[in-house]
């Protein structure tokens, strides 16, 4: 019986996990149904390739999250099995079977029962919520939501090469907006960060830039070189982001444009029928 006991409390504590895991990954932002499918998903060590997955994976607190809940989900499952193997490996005789299975039934119905509880979820919600807002400092804002990183928009890092095209120049002349390239960041080679450089900030070999733009943008500018045709590529890649940027326009246009309505034929009819009535009355 003492392998039953320990199997309902590593239930219940697996319960509580998958709880902490669900509001944690809630405070960073995902949906209650979104953040108790993959909290339950790592912990049960089943994966899914959804779009929501790949959200968490990449957000750095949501990967730590689900790291640590794939960490003691494996570890739970193999204490588990051990228990219940433990609790029917001393049986006397089919009587003891039956009492043992039908406690350990009972007991998971009851489990189930608590865990199902709406008052009870929520009194443990709170409770948990309140402990982690105290006793940790998650950060909650979701910058792949913010940024927009979907479709071809990325951010990236690029490191600075020697004879690298952007290397030794001032970023007001690099022209990386016309192409639709933000620079959010320098990771300077002395370890020094420059947040929200400005147009006289320059970047040197060794330095990494944290861009944001589309991959196709800043795939040329890491592979381009101080050269003619470094120009001619310069050049391409500021028209591929034109006709994009065109294309928005064309479509924000059609989608803020107000529908055209035709007059109204019975305002038509009933201004020409008052006109002579106004021409007859008295001046």
């Amino acid at each position: 019986m003492i392998g039953l006991v320990s199997l309902f409390i590593l239930v219940i504590i697996s319960l509580v996990i998958t709880r902490v895991g669900t509001i944690m990954l809630t405070l960073t932002g995902l949906s209650q149904e979104v953040a108790q499918f993959q909290a339950r998903s790592a912990f049960s060590g089943v994966g899914f390739t959804t779009q929501e997955s790949e959200s968490v994976i990449s957000h750095p607190v949501r990967r730590r999250i689900i790291m640590a809940l794939v960490l003691l989900g494996n570890a739970g499952v193999v204490t588990v099995v051990v228990s219940l193997l433990l609790s029917f490996s001393n049986v006397d005789g089919s009587a003891d079977a039956l009492t043992r299975m039908l406690f350990l039934v009972g007991g998971l119905v009851l489990v189930g029962l608590i865990a199902r509880s709406k008052l009870a979820n929520r009194a443990l919600s709170r409770m948990i919520e309140r402990a982690l807002r105290r006793f940790t400092d998650l950060d909650t804002r979701d910058y792949v939501g913010l940024l927009r990183l979907s479709g071809d928009w990325v951010v990236a890092e690029v490191e600075v090469q020697q004879d690298d095209w952007m290397c030794d120049v001032p970023l007001q002349f690099l022209g990386l907006p016309e192409e639709g390239i933000v620079v959010l960041g320098i990771d300077r080679a002395n370890n020094r960060w420059i947040g929200a450089p400005s147009g006289s900030t320059t970047m040197h070999p060794g330095d990494i830039a944290v861009l944001y733009g589309t991959k196709d943008a800043i795939d040329r500018l890491d592979h381009r070189e101080r050269s003619p045709q470094g120009e001619i590529d310069r050049l391409t890649s500021q028209v591929a982001f034109t006709e994009q940027y065109l294309a928005q326009q064309r479509l924000e246009a059609q989608t803020e444009a107000p529908a055209s309505t035709p007059p109204d034929p019975t305002l038509r009819v009933s201004l020409v029928d008052e006109a002579p009535d106004q021409q007859r009355q008295p001046g």
